[in-house]
Parts: structure tokens; sequence; C-alpha cells
């Protein structure tokens, strides 16, 4: 986002209301009074305290995973879709699902999200996350939940983030199903790891019970299942092809709009294939 010289912001104060002046004035406050309250030195021993991260975020000048495996992450990947994201976000809301240390919670409310809402079901991910929120002066708040809990959140989001989350899942469609029905109003960003064909077939709406041959057309929907291992990861239990993933996107009722990235997927709330709905009670709550 561009930035606006003195006399420009000056002038966008003055036409504020007095009480969005007063929020203004309580925030930048806030954002000095976090930075005021560690040095560089206490900083840089928190990014210690707090590792190893997997979001590479940078923190007053420190960065919090210089050394990751995959370069500059997430900051690389983000680089190649943030422009299919809204640039201006007012008066929208947002829920990150698979939080981790939160770089995508930060960068929503960097586009003037007015809710973001990050959940993640690792203490640890939650502990970072909320000391970049810290440190950034960013509003954002963080619970403690899993995609299958997002039942008992009880609220619709504008924007839904659900990147790096699906492949690690033992029920990878259940997931979908209650995003699609219990969070997602409008947009959801999916991101999911793939292998095999980048191909897409046309497929017909139905095959007879004799047809085998389509099964093995490289660009036909295919999931593969990870028994053991992957990556040394024992939590990458599927890997999608991308036909897989644009059907699976289909069947749980979002409509796919852009592929900006390789991983990435923007879609939209639709009608689901089947009409089904997944109204599941979060854990301990009674029916």
């Amino acid at each position: 986002m561009g930035r606006l010289g003195g006399k420009a912001l000056v002038a966008q104060r003055a036409d504020r209301h007095p009480s969005q002046r007063l929020r203004v004035r309580q925030k930048c406050r806030a954002r000095k009074e976090t930075q005021l309250s560690l040095t560089s030195s206490e900083i840089e021993q928190r990014i210690d305290q707090l590792g190893p991260w997997f979001h590479n975020i940078e923190l007053q000048g420190h960065w919090t995973a210089p050394h990751h495996f995959l370069g500059n992450y997430p900051h690389e990947k983000w680089r190649r879709f943030r422009h299919a994201i809204p640039h201006d976000l007012t008066g929208k809301s947002v829920l990150d699902i698979g939080c981790n240390a939160g770089f995508y919670s930060l960068e929503m409310k960097r586009r003037g999200a007015t809710r973001v809402l990050g959940i993640d079901s690792d203490d640890h991910y939650l502990a970072q996350s909320r000391f970049v929120a810290e440190i950034a002066g960013a509003d954002i708040e963080f619970r403690k939940l899993s995609v299958f809990d997002v039942g008992a959140i009880n609220e619709k989001f504008d924007l839904v983030l659900f990147m790096g989350v699906f492949y690690h899942l033992r029920h990878p469609l259940l997931a979908l199903d209650l995003i699609r029905e219990h969070v997602a109003r409008d947009m959801l960003v999916f991101q999911t790891m793939q292998r095999g064909s980048m191909d897409v077939s046309r497929v017909a709406s139905d095959y007879p019970f004799e047809e085998e041959a389509i099964f093995d057309e490289p660009g036909y929907p295919k999931m593969h299942f990870i028994e053991h291992r992957y990556a040394n990861d024992p939590t990458n239990w599927w890997a999608p092809n991308r036909a897989g993933t644009e059907a699976m996107l289909r069947s749980a009722g979002f409509r796919v709009e852009e592929h900006p990235e390789i991983e990435v997927f923007i879609c939209r709330v639709a009608d689901r294939a089947y009409g089904a709905e997944a109204v599941y009670p979060a854990k301990g709550e009674q029916s």
C-alpha cells in the first residue's frame, strides 16, 4: 500500500469523526508503547525463546526464521498470489485457519480488515502469533481451535484463509464441509501441497461400471494417501493432484475463480454438489 505524505496524512486525520481520531490516537499510542516495551536485544531474545519458527517474519529488524529451508517463507509465496486478494479489506472480517505464527493474519490486518481471528490447535504457534501481533501493534485475536471446531465460533467471515492445513488432516473433506457450513460467507483462499499431474481432464457426470481407463488418466481427480512419512513429516497424510483439489473444492460448495499460484486457489461460496450440510457440534457441545 502507498504511504501518505505528512500534509496529506494530517488532512486525512482532520476529516475523521472525533471518535475515529480518538481510536487512531489510542492505536498509535498502544503501538508506540509496544515498541518501547522491548529493546532490540529483548525482541531477539524472545524470538529465540519462542523458536523454532515456521513463518519467517520481520519484527523491528529481526527475522524469526532467517535460515528457513524454503527460503524467505511465506513471504515469497505471498508475493506470488497477493494480487488476488482485495487490496482494501476495510470493513471486512477475516478468519485465518491454522494461523501458525500469524504471517497471513498480520497481512490481512495491514490491508485494513476490521476483524481478524486466527485459530490454531498448537499452543506453540499461538504464543508466536500473539508475540508477533504485539510487536506489530496489530489488533488481532487468536484462539486455540482446530478446523473441526469452527462451528463453535458462531460467526461467518467475509474472507477465510485455509492454507497449509488440508493435507495434514486425517479427514480433510470434513474440514472443507465444516468451513462451508459454519464460517465461509464469501471468499475462501485455499492452499494445499499437491503432487502428480497439473493437468485437469474434462470429467463426465457419470461413467458405466465397466469404465476403468479413466482412472489412469493423469488429469483425473486423485488424492494420494501417505501411509508413513513424506518430507520427514508424519502429519503429511494427503497429496492431491490439481484436478483432485479443484474437484474437492467444488464438491464442498466452493467455486474456483482463480489459480494465481501453483498451490493456491481463490474461491467463492457456491451451491453444494449434493446439498448435504455438515452441521457437526464442536467438541464438548451438547446436541
